[in-house]
Protein backbone atom coordinates (compact mmCIF):
# COMPACT_ATOMS: atom_id res chain seq x y z
CA UNK A 1 0.00 0.00 0.00
CA UNK A 2 1.06 3.09 -1.12
CA UNK A 3 1.32 6.61 0.18
CA UNK A 4 -2.26 8.16 0.65
CA UNK A 5 -3.32 9.61 -2.96
CA UNK A 6 -5.88 11.68 -5.36
CA UNK A 7 -5.74 12.48 -8.99
CA UNK A 8 -7.45 15.47 -10.39
CA UNK A 9 -8.91 15.99 -14.22
CA UNK A 10 -8.67 18.92 -15.60
CA UNK A 11 -9.05 20.16 -19.46
CA UNK A 12 -8.26 22.67 -21.48
CA UNK A 13 -10.55 26.21 -21.45
CA UNK A 14 -8.39 28.06 -23.58
CA UNK A 15 -7.40 25.97 -26.59
CA UNK A 16 -4.38 27.21 -27.79
CA UNK A 17 -2.65 28.42 -24.15
CA UNK A 18 -3.68 25.52 -22.95
CA UNK A 19 -2.55 23.30 -25.38
CA UNK A 20 0.58 25.28 -25.80
CA UNK A 21 1.23 23.85 -21.66
CA UNK A 22 1.98 20.65 -22.40
CA UNK A 23 2.26 20.31 -26.59
CA UNK A 24 4.24 23.91 -27.52
CA UNK A 25 4.89 22.96 -30.48
CA UNK A 26 1.54 21.63 -31.40
CA UNK A 27 -0.04 25.20 -30.63
CA UNK A 28 1.96 27.08 -32.76
CA UNK A 29 1.50 24.93 -36.01
CA UNK A 30 -2.65 23.93 -35.42
CA UNK A 31 -5.29 26.71 -35.59
CA UNK A 32 -8.12 26.53 -33.02
CA UNK A 33 -10.80 24.85 -35.19
CA UNK A 34 -8.27 22.06 -35.84
CA UNK A 35 -7.52 22.11 -31.94
CA UNK A 36 -11.47 21.97 -31.50
CA UNK A 37 -11.48 18.72 -33.67
CA UNK A 38 -8.53 16.79 -32.62
CA UNK A 39 -9.35 17.34 -29.14
CA UNK A 40 -12.40 15.12 -29.88
CA UNK A 41 -10.20 12.09 -31.26
CA UNK A 42 -7.32 12.23 -28.57
CA UNK A 43 -7.01 10.23 -25.71
CA UNK A 44 -6.62 11.40 -22.14
CA UNK A 45 -3.64 12.82 -20.89
CA UNK A 46 -1.25 12.32 -18.39
CA UNK A 47 0.16 15.44 -17.32
CA UNK A 48 1.97 15.10 -13.68
CA UNK A 49 3.05 13.88 -10.72
CA UNK A 50 1.99 16.17 -7.50
CA UNK A 51 3.92 15.74 -4.68
CA UNK A 52 4.66 18.08 -1.08
CA UNK A 53 0.90 18.44 0.17
CA UNK A 54 1.47 18.30 4.12
CA UNK A 55 -0.67 18.41 6.57
CA UNK A 56 0.29 20.73 9.33
CA UNK A 57 -2.01 19.55 11.72
CA UNK A 58 -0.49 15.38 11.46
CA UNK A 59 2.56 16.27 9.13
CA UNK A 60 1.60 13.31 7.31
CA UNK A 61 1.80 13.86 2.84
CA UNK A 62 -0.03 12.88 0.39
CA UNK A 63 1.04 12.43 -3.16
CA UNK A 64 -1.22 12.82 -6.70
CA UNK A 65 -1.43 13.07 -10.64
CA UNK A 66 -3.34 15.32 -12.90
CA UNK A 67 -4.72 14.31 -15.51
CA UNK A 68 -6.54 15.81 -18.70
CA UNK A 69 -9.20 15.15 -20.32
CA UNK A 70 -8.75 16.43 -23.76
CA UNK A 71 -12.44 17.98 -24.71
CA UNK A 72 -12.22 21.82 -24.82
CA UNK A 73 -14.65 24.44 -22.86
CA UNK A 74 -16.33 24.72 -25.57
CA UNK A 75 -16.96 20.99 -26.42
CA UNK A 76 -17.86 20.44 -23.25
CA UNK A 77 -20.99 23.08 -23.99
CA UNK A 78 -21.70 21.67 -27.06
CA UNK A 79 -21.35 17.82 -27.26
CA UNK A 80 -23.97 15.13 -25.63
CA UNK A 81 -23.27 14.58 -21.84
CA UNK A 82 -22.91 10.86 -23.19
CA UNK A 83 -19.95 11.69 -25.04
CA UNK A 84 -18.49 13.58 -22.25
CA UNK A 85 -19.00 11.18 -19.55
CA UNK A 86 -17.57 8.69 -21.91
CA UNK A 87 -13.82 10.43 -22.10
CA UNK A 88 -13.94 11.87 -18.31
CA UNK A 89 -14.65 7.66 -17.21
CA UNK A 90 -11.60 7.07 -19.54
CA UNK A 91 -9.61 9.74 -18.15
CA UNK A 92 -10.73 8.64 -14.52
CA UNK A 93 -9.69 4.49 -15.59
CA UNK A 94 -6.12 6.22 -16.38
CA UNK A 95 -5.83 7.61 -13.05
CA UNK A 96 -7.17 4.05 -11.82
CA UNK A 97 -4.07 2.39 -13.24
CA UNK A 98 -1.79 5.18 -11.68
CA UNK A 99 -2.88 3.77 -8.50
CA UNK A 100 -5.19 7.11 -7.65
CA UNK A 101 -8.11 6.29 -4.79
CA UNK A 102 -10.12 9.17 -5.38
CA UNK A 103 -10.68 11.26 -8.16
CA UNK A 104 -11.17 15.03 -8.15
CA UNK A 105 -13.28 16.60 -11.24
CA UNK A 106 -12.56 20.29 -12.68
CA UNK A 107 -13.81 23.08 -14.51
CA UNK A 108 -16.86 21.68 -16.67
CA UNK A 109 -15.96 17.83 -16.26
CA UNK A 110 -17.68 18.39 -12.61
CA UNK A 111 -20.52 20.10 -14.07
CA UNK A 112 -21.73 18.00 -16.88
CA UNK A 113 -25.16 16.21 -16.60
CA UNK A 114 -25.81 15.02 -13.59
CA UNK A 115 -22.30 16.39 -11.33
CA UNK A 116 -20.49 13.73 -11.25
CA UNK A 117 -22.83 10.43 -10.58
CA UNK A 118 -22.78 8.57 -13.97
CA UNK A 119 -19.05 8.87 -14.12
CA UNK A 120 -18.53 7.64 -10.13
CA UNK A 121 -21.11 4.63 -11.33
CA UNK A 122 -18.78 4.04 -13.99
CA UNK A 123 -15.46 3.91 -12.28
CA UNK A 124 -13.62 1.89 -9.65
CA UNK A 125 -13.29 4.75 -6.86
CA UNK A 126 -15.07 7.48 -5.63
CA UNK A 127 -15.58 10.68 -7.72
CA UNK A 128 -15.54 13.84 -5.80
CA UNK A 129 -16.88 17.30 -7.83
CA UNK A 130 -14.67 19.67 -5.37
CA UNK A 131 -17.76 21.90 -4.93
CA UNK A 132 -17.99 22.16 -1.46
CA UNK A 133 -14.85 23.37 -0.66
CA UNK A 134 -15.66 25.82 -3.37
CA UNK A 135 -18.82 27.19 -1.49
CA UNK A 136 -16.82 27.72 1.61
CA UNK A 137 -13.99 29.55 -0.16
CA UNK A 138 -16.30 31.56 -2.15
CA UNK A 139 -18.20 33.20 0.70
CA UNK A 140 -15.20 33.38 2.78
CA UNK A 141 -13.66 35.20 0.09
CA UNK A 142 -16.14 37.57 -0.48
CA UNK A 143 -16.72 38.33 3.05
CA UNK A 144 -13.17 39.37 3.25
CA UNK A 145 -12.60 41.64 0.85
CA UNK A 146 -15.81 43.08 2.31
CA UNK A 147 -14.12 43.41 5.65
CA UNK A 148 -11.05 44.70 4.05
CA UNK A 149 -13.12 47.57 2.24
CA UNK A 150 -14.31 48.39 5.42
CA UNK A 151 -17.89 47.15 4.75
CA UNK A 152 -20.05 44.96 6.92
CA UNK A 153 -21.34 41.95 5.09
CA UNK A 154 -24.31 42.40 7.92
CA UNK A 155 -25.03 45.88 6.79
CA UNK A 156 -25.03 45.06 3.08
CA UNK A 157 -27.26 43.75 0.12
CA UNK A 158 -26.08 40.69 -1.33
CA UNK A 159 -26.91 39.50 -4.92
CA UNK A 160 -26.00 35.51 -5.74
CA UNK A 161 -26.64 35.37 -10.10
CA UNK A 162 -27.24 31.69 -10.51
CA UNK A 163 -29.18 31.05 -7.23
CA UNK A 164 -30.49 27.65 -8.63
CA UNK A 165 -27.59 26.04 -9.53
CA UNK A 166 -25.82 23.77 -6.94
CA UNK A 167 -23.26 26.41 -6.21
CA UNK A 168 -25.26 29.16 -6.30
CA UNK A 169 -27.77 27.78 -3.88
CA UNK A 170 -25.18 26.28 -1.99
CA UNK A 171 -23.75 30.28 -1.61
CA UNK A 172 -27.09 31.58 -1.65
CA UNK A 173 -27.12 29.58 1.99
CA UNK A 174 -24.10 30.23 3.53
CA UNK A 175 -24.54 33.92 2.96
CA UNK A 176 -28.03 34.03 4.15
CA UNK A 177 -27.03 34.55 7.79
CA UNK A 178 -24.33 36.66 7.17
CA UNK A 179 -26.05 39.89 5.04
CA UNK A 180 -29.18 42.35 5.68
CA UNK A 181 -30.79 41.21 2.38
CA UNK A 182 -30.42 38.29 -0.87
CA UNK A 183 -31.27 39.41 -3.92
CA UNK A 184 -31.38 35.36 -6.02
CA UNK A 185 -31.58 36.06 -9.54
CA UNK A 186 -31.90 32.80 -11.63
CA UNK A 187 -33.94 32.41 -14.67
CA UNK A 188 -36.98 30.09 -13.45
CA UNK A 189 -39.29 31.44 -10.84
CA UNK A 190 -41.02 28.16 -9.87
CA UNK A 191 -37.22 26.86 -8.77
CA UNK A 192 -36.39 30.32 -7.41
CA UNK A 193 -38.88 29.94 -4.45
CA UNK A 194 -37.53 26.69 -4.00
CA UNK A 195 -34.12 28.22 -2.96
CA UNK A 196 -35.93 31.04 -1.64
CA UNK A 197 -37.66 28.71 1.25
CA UNK A 198 -34.54 27.08 1.77
CA UNK A 199 -32.41 30.58 2.67
CA UNK A 200 -35.09 31.82 4.61
CA UNK A 201 -34.73 28.41 6.76
CA UNK A 202 -30.90 29.09 6.74
CA UNK A 203 -31.33 32.72 8.70
CA UNK A 204 -32.25 34.95 5.78
CA UNK A 205 -33.81 38.07 6.91
CA UNK A 206 -35.20 39.81 3.64
CA UNK A 207 -34.97 37.81 0.78
CA UNK A 208 -35.87 38.78 -3.22
CA UNK A 209 -35.88 36.80 -6.19
CA UNK A 210 -35.67 37.90 -9.93
CA UNK A 211 -35.50 36.80 -13.22
CA UNK A 212 -33.40 39.95 -14.68
CA UNK A 213 -30.31 40.65 -14.28
CA UNK A 214 -30.87 44.33 -13.65
CA UNK A 215 -32.08 43.72 -10.01
CA UNK A 216 -28.50 43.44 -8.84
CA UNK A 217 -27.98 47.13 -9.10
CA UNK A 218 -28.09 47.47 -5.21
CA UNK A 219 -26.31 45.00 -4.20
CA UNK A 220 -22.75 46.04 -2.76
CA UNK A 221 -21.88 42.06 -2.62
CA UNK A 222 -22.02 40.22 -6.29
CA UNK A 223 -21.56 36.36 -6.45
CA UNK A 224 -22.18 34.79 -9.70
CA UNK A 225 -22.05 31.25 -10.76
CA UNK A 226 -24.38 30.85 -13.87
CA UNK A 227 -23.96 28.38 -16.33
CA UNK A 228 -25.22 30.71 -18.50
CA UNK A 229 -22.06 30.16 -21.21
CA UNK A 230 -22.06 33.98 -22.14
CA UNK A 231 -20.72 37.06 -20.76
CA UNK A 232 -24.15 38.13 -18.86
CA UNK A 233 -22.67 41.44 -16.42
CA UNK A 234 -22.13 44.45 -17.74
CA UNK A 235 -20.53 47.64 -16.04
CA UNK A 236 -24.16 49.08 -16.34
CA UNK A 237 -25.80 45.78 -13.86
CA UNK A 238 -23.18 46.69 -10.85
CA UNK A 239 -23.70 49.22 -7.83
CA UNK A 240 -20.54 52.07 -7.55
CA UNK A 241 -18.06 50.30 -5.15
CA UNK A 242 -19.58 46.80 -5.61
CA UNK A 243 -17.55 43.91 -4.96
CA UNK A 244 -17.98 41.20 -7.57
CA UNK A 245 -17.35 37.31 -7.13
CA UNK A 246 -17.69 35.20 -10.23
CA UNK A 247 -17.03 31.82 -10.18
CA UNK A 248 -19.01 30.74 -13.63
CA UNK A 249 -17.31 29.14 -15.92
CA UNK A 250 -17.28 30.62 -18.39
CA UNK A 251 -17.02 33.81 -16.83
CA UNK A 252 -20.10 35.77 -16.03
CA UNK A 253 -18.79 39.11 -16.20
CA UNK A 254 -17.71 41.09 -18.90
CA UNK A 255 -14.04 41.96 -19.41
CA UNK A 256 -15.52 45.60 -20.36
CA UNK A 257 -16.02 46.06 -16.33
CA UNK A 258 -12.35 45.80 -15.82
CA UNK A 259 -11.59 48.83 -18.42
CA UNK A 260 -14.55 51.03 -17.67
CA UNK A 261 -15.18 50.09 -13.71
CA UNK A 262 -12.22 51.20 -11.71
CA UNK A 263 -14.55 51.29 -8.64
CA UNK A 264 -15.58 47.86 -8.74
CA UNK A 265 -13.57 45.14 -6.69
CA UNK A 266 -13.21 41.98 -8.78
CA UNK A 267 -11.91 38.77 -6.63
CA UNK A 268 -10.65 35.06 -7.66
CA UNK A 269 -12.72 33.48 -5.04
CA UNK A 270 -11.93 29.81 -5.49
CA UNK A 271 -8.52 30.37 -4.58
CA UNK A 272 -6.28 28.47 -1.47
CA UNK A 273 -2.71 27.70 -0.33
CA UNK A 274 -1.49 24.56 -0.11
CA UNK A 275 0.02 23.47 2.56
CA UNK A 276 3.56 21.70 2.52
CA UNK A 277 5.82 21.99 -0.14
CA UNK A 278 3.35 21.58 -3.01
CA UNK A 279 4.69 20.60 -6.17
CA UNK A 280 2.37 20.27 -9.12
CA UNK A 281 4.56 19.31 -12.11
CA UNK A 282 2.75 21.87 -14.22
CA UNK A 283 2.34 25.59 -14.50
CA UNK A 284 -2.29 25.89 -15.21
CA UNK A 285 -1.73 29.51 -14.32
CA UNK A 286 -1.78 29.92 -10.78
CA UNK A 287 1.26 31.13 -8.45
CA UNK A 288 3.34 28.42 -6.67
CA UNK A 289 1.59 26.81 -3.78
CA UNK A 290 -1.67 27.97 -4.54
CA UNK A 291 -4.83 25.45 -5.90
CA UNK A 292 -8.05 25.69 -6.77
CA UNK A 293 -10.71 24.74 -3.92
CA UNK A 294 -12.42 22.17 -6.02
CA UNK A 295 -8.82 20.73 -6.25
CA UNK A 296 -7.81 21.39 -2.60
CA UNK A 297 -10.99 19.18 -1.37
CA UNK A 298 -9.72 15.93 -2.96
CA UNK A 299 -6.60 16.87 -1.39
CA UNK A 300 -8.05 17.14 2.22
CA UNK A 301 -9.56 14.29 1.53
CA UNK A 302 -7.06 12.29 0.57
CA UNK A 303 -4.86 13.71 3.88
CA UNK A 304 -8.13 12.29 5.97
CA UNK A 305 -8.10 9.11 4.11
CA UNK A 306 -11.80 9.43 3.75
CA UNK A 307 -12.55 7.81 0.05
CA UNK A 308 -15.97 8.15 -0.39
CA UNK A 309 -17.40 10.33 -3.06
CA UNK A 310 -18.22 13.35 -0.78
CA UNK A 311 -19.51 16.18 -3.41
CA UNK A 312 -21.36 14.70 -5.91
CA UNK A 313 -24.58 15.30 -7.71
CA UNK A 314 -26.85 18.86 -8.03
CA UNK A 315 -27.49 19.26 -4.51
CA UNK A 316 -24.84 20.71 -2.05
CA UNK A 317 -25.58 20.66 1.52
CA UNK A 318 -24.55 23.33 4.13
CA UNK A 319 -23.48 20.80 6.39
CA UNK A 320 -21.07 19.41 3.89
CA UNK A 321 -19.81 22.61 3.17
CA UNK A 322 -18.96 23.73 6.91
CA UNK A 323 -17.23 20.20 7.39
CA UNK A 324 -15.10 20.13 4.54
CA UNK A 325 -14.07 24.09 5.32
CA UNK A 326 -13.29 23.03 8.82
CA UNK A 327 -11.10 20.14 7.55
CA UNK A 328 -9.10 22.20 4.98
CA UNK A 329 -7.89 24.60 7.76
CA UNK A 330 -7.23 21.66 10.21
CA UNK A 331 -4.69 20.63 8.09
CA UNK A 332 -3.47 24.04 7.15
CA UNK A 333 -5.16 25.01 3.87
CA UNK A 334 -5.28 28.91 4.09
CA UNK A 335 -8.04 31.16 1.67
CA UNK A 336 -7.62 34.32 0.61
CA UNK A 337 -9.66 36.70 -1.35
CA UNK A 338 -7.25 37.88 -3.80
CA UNK A 339 -7.97 40.77 -7.09
CA UNK A 340 -8.94 39.04 -9.78
CA UNK A 341 -5.65 38.96 -12.26
CA UNK A 342 -6.71 39.50 -16.37
CA UNK A 343 -10.54 37.43 -15.61
CA UNK A 344 -9.44 34.17 -16.74
CA UNK A 345 -8.01 31.17 -14.40
CA UNK A 346 -6.35 29.30 -16.85
CA UNK A 347 -6.27 25.63 -17.46
CA UNK A 348 -10.12 24.65 -16.61
CA UNK A 349 -9.50 24.27 -12.96
CA UNK A 350 -13.27 24.85 -11.55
Amino acid sequence: MGMDNFAFVIHPLNPKRDVARKYPWLARILPVPLIHLFSRFWPPVYISHVTGVRSEATGKEVEGWLVACPFTARQMLRLPPQTIYKKIVQTGRMAQRLGARILGLGAFTSGVGDGGVTIAQHLDIPVTTGHSLTVAVVVEALAEAARCKGISPESSIAAVIGATGSIGSACAELLAPMVAELVLVGRRESRLAKIEARVREAGARMVRTSTRIEDIREARLVLSATNAARRIIQSQHLRPGAIVCDVALPQDLSPQVARERDDVLVIDGGIVDVPGEVDFGFDFGLPPGKAYACMAEVMVLALEERYECYSLGKQIRVEQVHEIARLACEHGFRFSARPSSGWQSAAGIG
